[in-house]
């Protein structure tokens, strides 16, 4: 037994050198980093453009069936309309806006104005300020 700890302690074990130490970068904070990776989308505006070819009655029936806006939200939309020649109909995403807008656009010709409405009421989209 004398001889095999007098041959351990001859033995050599090879060690390899150490990597260099390289510099660690800090992690960032979970809140952070999720607020890096979850970015927003932008938000659109849907507008309604002010015509003479097409009433309230029209507007305010347009509003309530698309975007379901309650009654008195969709007059204060239509008067709007009228007076500033614009009015912002609805506001969120990209996508849905496109839609939004085309369903306007396919919506159709005022019944109570025959002689001068040929065609849904104009509406296009633009970016909302952040």
């Amino acid at each position: 037994m004398f001889d095999a700890m007098e041959e351990s302690r001859d033995s050599v074990i090879a060690v390899a050198p150490a990597p260099p130490e390289t510099e660690r970068r800090a992690r960032p904070k979970r809140r952070e980093k999720e607020q890096e990776e979850t970015k927003r989308e932008p938000n659109y505006h849907v507008i309604i453009w002010n015509d003479e070819e097409h009433t309230y009655e029209y507007v305010i029936e347009l509003l309530t069936k698309i975007f379901r806006h309650p009654f008195d939200r969709a007059v204060k939309i239509t008067v709007e309309v009228d007076k500033v020649g614009k009015g912002i109909a609805w506001t969120g995403h990209l996508e849905l806006a496109e839609l939004k807008r085309d369903q306007i656009l396919t919506y159709g010709a005022d019944w109570r104005m025959p002689q001068v409405s040929t065609g849904s009421i104009r509406a296009t989209i633009e970016p909302a300020p952040e």
